[in-house]
Parts: structure tokens; sequence; C-alpha cells
């Protein structure tokens, strides 16, 4: 065997780069380190039971609460009152930018008319008697909704932690010489 056979791989260097990225899109970071196919499997999956979970809480689960004082200073002192009463927000926040909606939304003002587009009330806070209405007329489809988003961030702190720390490599064993001593030696030393 060659001596480059027996070295064992050498780890990657952290990196913060990476783990910024993988937050701002699961699996980015990954991408950016060469490791394709497990930056798209991150991407896909995530991003994929994000989406999923928002659908199936009919677009009206992910959102911070309005504060009780709209702009300035007061909505941003207001906003761990808000994170206190709608807490599943702190889990669906590292995601990355598929939540930064909802933070623009929150500290976006109340529109003067009434905006029809998807992006004046893509995760803003729903009204409260659609959403009642929503969750008496089905089942536990949107319960399961949230739950769905929550865990899809969550995982995906482990994905900024693999970006960041890069793959794991376990030593590996080095193959020991052959003894050159005799059989009968061997076996009076309790080896063979």
């Amino acid at each position: 065997m060659s001596s480059a056979s027996n070295a064992s791989p050498t780890p990657h260097e952290t990196s913060t780069v990476a783990a910024i990225l993988s937050y701002l899109i699961p699996g980015l970071g990954q991408i950016y380190q060469g490791r394709f196919g497990k930056g798209f499997l991150f991407m896909i999956s995530l991003l994929g039971m994000f989406t999923l979970g928002q659908a199936m809480g009919n677009w009206q689960n992910v959102y911070l609460p309005p504060p009780d004082v709209r702009g300035g200073l007061g909505q941003a002192r207001d906003l761990p009152s808000s994170l206190m009463t709608r807490w599943q927000f702190i889990g669906q926040f590292w995601i990355g930018v598929s939540a930064w909606p909802a933070v623009y939304q929150y500290f976006k003002p109340d529109p003067v008319e009434p905006d029809p587009s998807i992006w004046a009330t893509f995760q803003r806070t729903p009204n409260e008697a659609k959403v009642n209405e929503f969750l008496v007329n089905s089942d536990k489809t949107p319960d399961l909704g949230w739950v769905y988003t929550v865990v899809a961030g969550m995982l995906n702190i482990l994905v900024i932690y693999d970006a960041y720390a890069g793959p794991m490599f376990l030593p590996t064993p080095r193959p020991t010489k052959p003894s050159t001593a005799p059989q009968s030696e061997l076996r009076k030393e309790g080896i063979a």
C-alpha cells in the first residue's frame, strides 16, 4: 500500500460563509463547499417540508402577530411579546429567507386601502374569524401544517451546523506491519 492511501482525510476548516448561506437557503452552504448531493437533498427536503406545511395551513400559519403599538420603536419593543404570543415563529424563523416575509409584514404599516395582491398578505397575520372558520371546518391538517414548518426550521439548524463544521471524518486505523519474529516466539508471548 502507498503512504497516500494510509493517510486519513483532513477535516474541513470551519466556514462561517457556508453557515450563513445554509441559513439563508437550506443546503446552499453545502453546495458552496462542493457537496452538491447533500446540499440539494437538504434544499429540496426542508424547503419542501416548509412549503407543504404552509399549504396544509392554507398559507396562514407562518406569521408574527401584530404588536399593540403600530410603527416606530414601540413596534420593535413589542417584538418579544409578539414572539411569546406566537412562539412557533421562533422555530419557523430558522428556515431562512422563506420566513422573512413574516418579519417584513410585522414591520410594514397597515395599508390604507386593501391590496388584493398575494404579496400584500403573504405571511401577514390572518383574519382571526377566517382562521377560526377554517380550523372548525377542517380536520387536523392545519395543526399538522404548522408543526411541519417548525420542524423544517429546526432541522435547518443542523444543516447550518453541518455547513459550518463540514463533514465529519472518523480516524482510520493504520495497518500494523507484519512481525518478522518466528511463529514459536509469537505463541510464547501470546500474540498469535
